[in-house]
């Protein structure tokens, strides 16, 4: 495996992280034993950067993540996040990112990861109706008190990205980013890297539309990425077309297109750690080799230029999940 630095610290960071969340969460079937024995195939590939939230499966995200944490501790770097409040029907229960909730949250977290400490804490999403110094300020008494290590925001605006680090150095922030979602580039990638701010691409894959094996027919009912956009049948022809000319450039690399996709993230800079998700042993074992995989600017050029004959992919989000990406 190789290995990135977080942020301005000598702390070493798997250049492959794992998003936890599709273990037992928004994507598919659970299988909570194959979760465990990713998990464990995790550490024996060197895979140290976990991320989970709070709000995963209701907290079982967390609790799985417990089983495994306590007796590999100094294997991983654990980061979870706050600020969606629990289920209610089915539903979450609002974003709430007030001091006093993070203070309860914290808490939960701590109890369901069996630790005590947590290494990168995120600010889920930025909450309009609580200024993000106060936020910020409430994560930055965690770290004081012991319970935290380091700061992260999630989907967040360069403005209040700048606002958050005045208070308290932020180390990480967690957005979208792919072949297919490429919003961050043009002002949030360059502050990220101003700022010595760790970029951690979550959905590197796209959801697994770039990964030429996402047949969108077969997804199961109260899969997550049915209820978005890019996932609809409007779009499936384009992206299937998509996916194909991505594994065809990847077929040339010697590699998959899920491969080649995260070696192209890997590729926009030092600063970027990306996390993919998976619950299958073999994914796992794949997404970890791209970190040795080196793009030239033809494999460069020629994604582009796939990416040009294809652009009618749709938009990542539907509204509501928009209503909390901060763009203030």
């Amino acid at each position: 495996m190789q290995y990135r630095t977080l942020a301005r610290t000598n702390i070493p960071l798997s250049a492959i992280g794992l998003g936890c969340m599709v273990i037992n969460h928004g994507y598919g079937t659970p299988d909570e034993k194959e979760g465990i024995k990713v998990l464990e195939e995790a550490i024996d590939l060197g895979i140290n950067f976990w991320d989970t939230a709070d709000i995963y499966a209701d907290g079982r995200n967390e609790e799985l993540i417990g089983r495994i944490l306590p007796a590999n501790r100094d294997k991983v770097f654990i980061a979870t996040k706050f600020g969606f409040r629990a289920y209610a029907d089915g539903k979450p229960g609002g974003l709430d990112c007030s001091p006093a909730y993070i203070k309860v949250a914290v808490e939960h977290s701590l109890k369901r990861l069996k630790t005590d400490v947590i290494d990168l804490y995120y600010a889920h999403r930025i909450d309009p109706n609580v200024p993000v110094e106060e936020t910020v300020g409430a994560m930055a008494e965690l770290v004081q008190a012991g319970k935290v290590r380091f700061l992260g925001l999630s989907e967040a605006s360069a403005n209040s990205i700048r606002r958050a680090h005045a208070v308290h150095p932020i180390s990480a922030l967690q957005s979208e980013y792919s072949l297919l979602t490429r919003g961050v580039e043009k002002e949030i990638l360059p502050l990220c890297k101003e700022l010595g701010i760790s970029f951690v691409p979550f959905s590197p894959l796209a959801r697994g539309l770039v990964t030429d094996t996402l047949n969108i027919d077969e997804l199961p009912a109260g899969d997550f990425r049915l209820t978005l956009p890019r996932y609809q049948k409007t779009y499936q022809e384009n992206n299937t077309n998509l996916a194909h000319g991505i594994a065809a450039i990847a077929k040339n690399k010697g590699c998959t297109a899920a491969q080649l996709a995260l070696a192209w993230v890997l590729a926009q800079g030092e600063h970027l750690i990306p996390i993919p998700g998976t619950k299958k042993i073999k994914y796992l074992r794949e997404n970890a080799a791209a970190a040795d995989i080196r793009l030239t600017e033809a494999d460069l050029q020629a994604l582009e230029a796939v990416l040009a004959k294809f652009p009618n992919t749709g938009d990542r989000y539907n509204e509501a999940a928009y209503r909390y990406v901060d763009t203030q």
